[in-house]
């Protein structure tokens, strides 16, 4: 495996010093919001993690386009790195609205549609993961994993529209809508912003992080077929 570029490197460190920034933002200059108290603080980080959950789910529809267009295998390489770095933001996303809710709401967990919508979507891709194990062949494989993430990308905006397409007492962040709207001041909205780029920063780097292991691994095992035959 070729040394890590320097880049990356900066990136790392990059990472860490944003993140640590945009915690000390949440906890020492966004003001406490007046209806929902502390625990609104979460939610700096419950929207940055869905956003790049999200996003990253895109990602992967976009890169299986990409490899139906082309059959170059480095593409389903770096789709299966989109969907699993994605599925660890979406659910950290998942388990911080459940820990706002239990003193909001008095529950874990409602089936109300955004929390519905965010839970199928989370299962998609688990199902999508699973799912590749079970085919041997390559090519194969890469085919499935590209239709089914095309389609899986479909879900995304569903999520995202959710709240305002549907009655649900989760709260609106930004815009109308919804039957609950959180109002922020400037300052909550740049610490929001700002704890947006950061983990837009850290997913990019896990990212970059992941392709590199991907293609590690695939170098493994062209050499043990290599050794086969």
């Amino acid at each position: 495996m070729s040394p890590q570029p320097r880049l990356l490197h900066v990136l790392n460190i990059l990472s860490a010093l944003l993140l640590a920034a945009g915690t000390l933002m949440v906890f020492w200059y966004a003001p406490v919001e007046r209806v929902m108290g502390a625990v609104q603080k979460l939610f700096y980080f419950h929207v940055a993690t869905a956003w790049v959950g999200m996003i990253g789910f895109i990602i992967a529809a976009v890169v299986a386009i990409l490899y139906l267009v082309t059959k170059d295998l480095k593409w389903d390489a770096i789709n299966v790195a989109a969907v699993e770095i994605s599925l660890v933001f979406f659910f950290i996303a998942i388990v911080l609205g459940s820990i706002w809710a239990r003193p909001a709401w008095g529950t874990w967990w409602t089936w109300e549609p955004r929390l519905t919508t965010a839970a199928i979507l989370e299962m998609i891709y688990l199902a999508y993961l699973l799912l590749r194990q079970g085919i041997e062949d390559p090519e194969r494989r890469a085919r499935f994993g590209a239709v089914y993430t095309i389609f899986g990308g479909l879900s995304v905006p569903l999520t995202f529209v959710s709240i305002r397409l549907f009655r649900t007492i989760h709260p609106v962040i930004i815009g109308a809508g919804g039957s609950e709207k959180m109002n922020m001041t400037g300052d909550m909205v740049v610490t929001m912003l700002f704890n947006i780029a950061v983990f837009s920063v850290i997913f990019i780097t896990l990212f970059w992080h992941r392709i590199r292991l991907g293609q590690f691994a695939e170098q493994v095992e062209r050499r043990k077929l290599q050794l086969t035959h």
